[in-house]
């Protein structure tokens, strides 16, 4: 059986730039999906479950702090890391408030930008565990004293809230 691979979306304008860090990211053992403006990465998004994402923040259309806000409400568990080249203190202040795990700027280094990719991840997993976690215990608390019926019906309405 073959190891789960970390699915990376990676958002850049800068093809070459974007080509570059998604080989080195994959000879790391990532599974690096490529989107070359922000449109392009919410499609692919929408189509996709990813782990993390990896965006830009100058880009013409979309740029990333849009694309940051769109995949943080359209994900639940995503994590998005914001590389820029055009880096400031309000604008890194500002991706936190929406949601950003990091904001790094570039050039990086790849093991800092890997150990970040890591820790985004692990913080990733453990969200979904405790959310997991937590529809267990309703589902445990709705189990007792009911009939199958009303249990069948409480996790419906369950399932109901997660989409």
């Amino acid at each position: 059986m073959s190891e789960k691979k970390i699915k990376l979306l990676v958002v850049d304008d800068e093809v070459q730039f974007l080509d570059s860090i998604s080989k080195r990211l994959e000879l790391r053992g990532f599974e690096v999906f490529k989107a070359t403006n922000g449109d392009e990465a919410i499609n692919l998004a929408r189509n996709q479950k990813f782990d993390l994402a990896l965006v830009d923040l100058k880009m013409p259309g979309l740029d990333g702090k849009q694309v940051l806000e769109i995949l943080k409400s359209e994900h639940k568990y995503i994590e998005v890391i914001i590389l820029t080249g055009h880096g400031s203190l309000d604008s890194a202040v500002e991706c936190t408030k929406l949601g950003a795990f990091d904001y790094l700027p570039k050039p990086y280094e790849l093991e800092d930008l890997i150990l970040k990719l890591k820790e985004a991840y692990k913080v990733r997993l453990e969200k979904k565990f405790q959310h997991d976690k937590e529809k267990m215990d309703k589902i445990f608390q709705i189990a007792i004293g009911n009939s199958p019926l009303a249990i069948l019906d409480e996790m419906r309405k369950l399932d109901d809230d997660e989409k």
